[in-house]
């Protein structure tokens, strides 16, 4: 725990037997109450080595994308009690030594949501992001900036740490199942008045990291810039765009486990920490 807090690391995990293990070995266990990883039906030994690693396991009985991946971690890490959700790729491209600074920017009442920033600083290009990356992440980060009133160095980084307060406010379940759903999520943060703060955070891009290829990273680029468009239009009243409007709401407490229930297989793995 943190401040009387309790932290849970959420692992949405695909096809990541190769850098689980080095990622979970740099959890700081000694805050971190709960790890739960979320396989989306992955084709290697994701889960297996989750097993023998003794966290606490959910999978998905078919691949559902990475937004659902995101939406079953939470409701998890919520109806075993989290406080503090620290969001992780287990592919180790972020450094999990991060998660006790981030985790105690929400402790300390100051943030709602911490993003780990791989702009913040030269990590971003030193860690081998590719250049036409990097260039599309400035572009689209301006672009968003101006869009919704912000001044956040980036809106694409993977590592998320959220309040209990906002993963029950969101209306989580209107967002995509695709990789849009973290633009659309932190969006809706932004939407519903919550406090954002960023942390500079060193990258690493290897050959078993995860990445999408361009064609996906094209539609990701519309999908982002979408997600910003209807949020200038819904504050300015000329639209009403569904993953804004509080009748859309599937908040997810332990109620909502029921919900997502045909998500997930029925063999969990694991035990709480």
């Amino acid at each position: 725990m943190i401040l009387g807090k309790r932290v849970a690391v959420v692992l949405p995990a695909y096809n990541a037997s190769k850098t689980l293990q080095r990622t979970f070995a740099e959890i700081p266990q000694d805050i971190v109450d709960d790890i739960i990883l979320t396989d989306d039906a992955s084709t290697d030994d994701t889960v297996a080595l989750a097993r023998r690693l003794g966290i606490f396991t959910l999978r998905h009985d078919r691949n559902r994308g990475y937004g659902s991946n995101q939406k079953t971690c939470y409701t998890e890490a919520l109806a075993r009690g989290a406080d503090i959700v620290v969001m992780l790729h287990p592919d180790y491209q972020y450094t999990p030594r991060l998660v006790t600074a981030m985790a105690s920017m929400i402790a300390s009442e100051q943030f709602d949501v911490v993003l780990g920033s791989r702009i913040l600083g030269r990590g971003a290009l030193a860690g081998g992001m590719p250049v036409y990356k990097y260039v599309a992440n400035r572009l689209l980060t301006l672009i968003q900036n101006l869009l919704v009133g912000q001044k956040l160095s980036e809106y694409h980084t993977g590592y998320r740490a959220w309040s209990r307060a906002v993963l029950e406010r969101l209306p989580l379940q209107a967002c995509s199942a695709d990789f849009v759903f973290d633009n659309q999520m932190l969006a809706q943060a932004m939407y519903f008045g919550f406090r954002i703060g960023e942390i500079s955070c060193p990258t690493k891009y290897f050959p078993d990291a995860s990445s999408i290829n361009l064609r996906r990273s094209i539609v990701y680029g519309f999908g982002v810039l979408q997600t910003a468009l209807l949020f200038r239009l819904q504050t300015l009243g000329l639209a009403r765009a569904t993953i804004f409007e509080d009748s859309a709401q599937r908040r997810l407490p332990v109620s909502c486990r029921v919900a997502l229930a045909d998500d997930v297989a029925p063999l969990v793995h694991g035990s709480a920490r």
